[in-house]
């Protein structure tokens, strides 16, 4: 089995983990909790992310990129990490110092926020960037599978009610410390300590990418971090608690999407360092069919069942939820073609303005309907900003490189699966318009038996054609 298909099959065991544990811990937590616990969980973390952002800035991305550059050479390789790791140290030590203050001067939940440096503290540790340009995704998802079977045990276990909202915070921040600690383990084999002195010189000239870098992931997190601290502040907790529900959900398919853009981005820059370009275009082309093969059907049929889906799995209190997840749905297909572009042909290709330009257009446009429609709409004005942030960057991102790639030729299949998700979809609102005196579970089982037939019916050859990788 080739490297490619191996890191695919173990972050998609990842992701079949990450869509089973929710089915067990949000509606545990759901019902513990309470929206308005939920809401401050998820106000507060949204702050301390915004931290964990800044002491990453763009390592992320741009670390992924140069190891996956300089993997041939362990000289070359070693001095990148210690120099890009020594950058990443300082900058957490900062935000850390600047979240104490935060803590103990502003914070209106400060025995929360106290806890959530731990958070900061795992983004201190965080070196996933470094086995990713390695494409040594065992020992990433290996280590997140224990780690979040040990934390789904100890939810189980010991939140039971609102009450609990301080061990349940204790327990995410915990887990998420320990699971970054354990990646240090092996990182001696794969590094060598010689010629430190040159790390110094070394250092400043990495700032200035990760911090192009940084621009985007500050602009993306606007519009996926920001809506819950300006829905906290222009709303309630309790919209807070909802729309965090919806985004979990939504969350299923988009770890799926990201999974695929975490395995090509080293394997498409080692491309790209290569010069071979004619491999990288038939990555990204076989890459867009499967993501939209796969993803429009989800969003469809997240739209089709939201409603009874949200009563059933999170209780009957949760009726809101189905109502904004019915909005953030929509996100996926413009999320997994821009996750495409961007991880297998923006970045390996240092394409940063465009990346950078894209992604500020997005917070824009984000930030403007959200002031605009959360008084009025709250989660469902979010999840409007959301959308429109999400087609913005879509959009620009493919007209930007129009002349680069086959975007005629890409776009085909899309429009055929498009057309066979509608009909899906149709289906499901005729058959919950004949069922609906049926329990929601009745509603759902049928939905989703009718909806996956019709379109696996409609899309046998397509399905066929994207899984036969030989010649990848």
């Amino acid at each position: 089995m080739s490297n490619i298909k191996k890191n695919f099959v173990y972050n998609l065991v990842y992701q079949i983990l990450n869509l089973l544990l929710p089915f067990i811990t949000v509606p545990i937590i759901s019902r513990a909790l309470g929206a308005e616990s939920s809401g401050i969980y998820s106000y507060t973390y949204s702050i301390v992310n915004y931290f964990m952002i800044f002491g990453m800035l763009g390592i992320s991305n741009y670390g992924n990129r140069k190891i996956a550059k300089s993997r041939d050479n362990k000289e070359s390789l070693s001095k990148n990490f210690l120099s890009i790791y020594s950058l990443q140290l300082c900058f957490n030590l900062i935000s850390i110092i600047i979240y104490l203050i935060y803590t103990l001067l502003f914070s209106q939940y400060k025995l929360i926020t106290t806890v959530e440096i731990l958070f900061l503290l795992s983004n201190l540790l965080d070196i996933s960037w470094f086995y990713f340009g390695l494409e040594k995704f065992k020992i990433t998802v290996t280590r997140n599978i224990f780690v979040k079977i040990i934390s789904l045990l100890l939810i189980i276990c010991l939140v039971k009610n609102p009450e609990d909202l301080l061990i349940y915070t204790i327990i995410m921040a915990a887990s998420t410390i320990i699971s970054q600690a354990i990646l240090w383990w092996g990182i001696k084999q794969h590094i060598t300590l010689k010629n430190l002195h040159l790390v110094k010189r070394d250092f400043t000239k990495h700032i200035k990418g990760i911090f192009i870098l940084f621009i985007p992931v500050i602009s993306y997190s606007i519009y996926r971090i920001m809506d819950k601290i300006m829905l906290g502040i222009q709303s309630s907790m309790a919209e807070v608690g909802y729309y965090e529900y919806a985004e979990k959900i939504i969350g299923i398919p988009l770890g799926f999407i990201a999974a695929l853009g975490a395995v090509m981005l080293p394997q498409i820059s080692n491309l790209v360092a290569n010069k071979n370009i004619g491999k990288t275009m038939a990555y990204l082309e076989k890459s867009l069919k499967f993501l939209m093969l796969t993803t429009i059907p989800c969003a469809f049929g997240l739209i089709a069942i939201s409603h009874d889906f949200s009563i059933l799995f999170l209780g009957s209190d949760y009726a809101r939820t189905g109502q904004i997840l019915n909005f953030l749905s929509i996100t996926l297909f413009f999320t997994a073609w821009a996750n495409v572009i961007r991880t297998q042909w923006l970045i390996p290709q240092e394409k940063d303005s465009i990346y950078v330009s894209t992604t500020i257009l997005g917070a824009i446009v984000n930030f403007v309907i959200n002031l605009c429609l959360i008084p009025s709409l709250g989660g469902i004005g979010a999840a409007i900003g959301t959308i429109a942030a999400e087609f913005i960057i879509m959009f620009s991102q493919s007209f930007f490189i129009r002349k680069e790639i086959p975007l005629k030729r890409l776009a085909m299949p899309t429009v055929k699966f498009f057309i066979a998700g509608l009909i899906m979809f149709l289906a499901c609102l005729l058959l919950n318009a004949l069922l609906i005196n049926q329990p929601p579970v009745v509603n759902i089982i049928v939905d989703v038996l009718t909806g996956a037939l019709i379109y696996l019916l409609l899309n046998v050859r397509s399905i066929k054609d994207t899984c036969n990788t030989q010649n990848i």
